[in-house]
């Protein structure tokens, strides 16, 4: 009985529906925006990432096949090189595409020695602790909504601050932000 209702009912709603001519489309006009300075500022990066750098310039640390992928996601190690980390465990270097996917692995217990960062100036490996790192800036972050880069010197860490806006802080800061990433 229900069934037979709930029949009639969808018939008699949609009786007479079918258009009798054809619809026609009305043109939508674009919107045209302006561009805001942040949207300027990234366009000088799109087709390249800020992070990248060619195979030959990256230092990798990991050996075999898949030594210049993340240890913990995958991703290629170049292709997100300014926020790359190393460290070693039970004598094995690691590598990783950011301090998102440290985090993740610090996260499961992983006790790692010696990490250090990718100074994004010199391209070269400093300790985690020696670094300053400008959080939250308007170039694009790897494996997080909210960049995270590191300088060996402050006087860099103002400058690509100034230009690019964010907040300076120590790698303890810094991965505590990375770790916000994890909560649901």
């Amino acid at each position: 009985m229900l069934k037979t209702l709930s029949i009639a009912l969808l018939i008699a709603l949609f009786a007479g529906c079918t258009p009798s001519t054809q619809p026609t489309q009305t043109p939508v006009k674009k919107e045209v925006k302006k561009k805001s300075k942040k949207h300027k500022k990234m366009a000088k990066h799109m087709g390249h990432l800020f992070q990248s750098v060619a195979l030959k310039d990256a230092t990798l640390v990991q050996t075999g096949k898949h030594k210049n992928s993340c240890v913990r996601c995958g991703m290629k190690l170049n292709k997100f090189y300014k926020t790359n980390y190393m460290a070693t465990e039970d004598g094995k270097n690691l590598q990783y595409c950011s301090i998102h996917c440290l985090a993740e692995h610090l996260s499961k217990g992983a006790e790692l020695e010696n990490p250090k960062v990718v100074d994004v100036t010199s391209l070269k490996f400093i300790p985690v602790l020696e670094a300053y790192y400008v959080v939250g800036s308007d170039v694009r972050g790897t494996m997080s909504r909210v960049s995270k880069y590191a300088f060996k010197s402050l006087d860099d860490a103002k400058a690509f601050a100034k230009k690019y806006g964010g907040e300076i802080m120590d790698f303890s800061s810094a991965l505590k932000k990375a770790k916000e990433d994890f909560k649901h």
